[in-house]
């Protein structure tokens, strides 16, 4: 079974550091495009950045020059870096791969369980 986890949440002091991790477990091949989204209760969830397999990355501009994504394909895991956190980062955070190719064919838009964020001032 295929499966995103994600690690490395928790409660920081605003202008504090976070290190998110996001792995892929089960009979993988290679995963393709991987993203990290956010989601606060009562709102849809947005997206943060994304990381193609070459490592190319794009974040949204409320991040951009404070989160980092980056991976390790021999790991299968996606890694999200976030620096002078600031209270509205405070959200759930998912990672999401839109597609894992296993030894047996492939499946799409796969999400991780989520993992809690807590910036106070």
């Amino acid at each position: 079974q295929v499966q995103l986890v994600e690690s490395g949440g928790g409660l920081v002091p605003a202008g504090g550091s976070l290190r998110l991790s996001c792995a892929a477990s089960g009979s993988i091949v290679t995963v393709n495009g991987m993203e990290w989204y956010r989601q606060v209760p009562g709102n849809a969830r947005e997206l943060v950045g994304s990381i193609k397999s070459s490592g190319s990355t794009y974040y949204v501009d409320s991040v951009k020059g404070r989160f980092t994504i980056s991976r390790d394909n021999a790991k299968n895991t996606m890694y999200l870096q976030m620096n002078s956190l600031k209270p509205e980062d405070t959200a759930v955070y998912y990672c999401k791969a839109n597609r894992i190719w296993t030894t047996i064919g492939s499946i799409t838009n796969v999400w991780g369980q989520g993992t809690q964020v807590t910036v106070s001032s």
